[in-house]
C-alpha cells in the first residue's frame, strides 16, 4: 500500500540531513521510501541575512527518484513550512539557487521602518546633535 505524498525533513545514520517530497512503499516486506527530487538546504549569512543554498542530495545523477530503507534514516518529520517548499519548488524549477530565508517572526530592515542612512550622513546628524566639529585634515 503506497501512503501520500508529503514534503519532509529526514536525517540519516550518515549525516545528511535531506529535503523531499516523499512518500513511503508498504508493498513488500520492507516498506521503502521513496524521495522525489530530494535536496540539500544549507542555511547561511550573508551581510547580515540569513541565505539558504539548494542543491540536489546526489549531485552527478539525472535521475529524480530515489528509494532508501527505513533502517538507513535517523529521524523523519513531515514539513508544512510553507516558504521551505517554496524554496524547493522553485530549485526544481530553475527559478533560485539561493534565495533570502526568514524564518517565522523575523523581518528584513527597510525605509519604510524608521530612517536608513549612509554612514557619512549618520555621523554628520550625530556631530550635528552633539555640537562636534569635525577635525579638517
Amino acid at each position: 500500500m503506497e501512503n501520500e505524498e508529503f514534503h519532509a525533513i529526514i536525517k540519516l545514520i550518515s549525516g545528511e540531513e535531506i529535503f523531499a517530497l516523499i512518500s513511503i512503499d508498504e508493498n513488500y516486506e520492507d516498506s521503502t521510501i521513496i524521495l522525489q527530487n530530494p535536496v540539500v538546504i544549507k542555511t547561511f549569512n550573508h551581510n547580515g541575512n540569513q541565505m539558504v543554498k539548494v542543491r540536489p542530495w546526489i549531485e552527478l545523477s539525472n535521475e529524480d527518484i530515489f528509494m532508501i530503507k527505513p533502517d538507513r534514516v535517523l529521524t523523519m518529520t513531515e514539513s508544512k513550512d510553507a516558504h521551505l517548499i517554496k524554496i524547493y519548488n522553485n530549485f526544481l524549477n530553475n527559478d533560485i539557487l539561493a534565495e533570502q530565508y526568514k524564518p517565522f517572526g523575523q523581518v528584513g530592515v527597510s525605509s519604510e521602518m524608521g530612517y536608513v542612512s549612509t554612514v557619512e550622513e549618520s555621523r554628520k546628524r550625530l556631530e550635528a546633535l552633539f555640537k562636534i566639529n569635525p577635525k579638517e585634515s
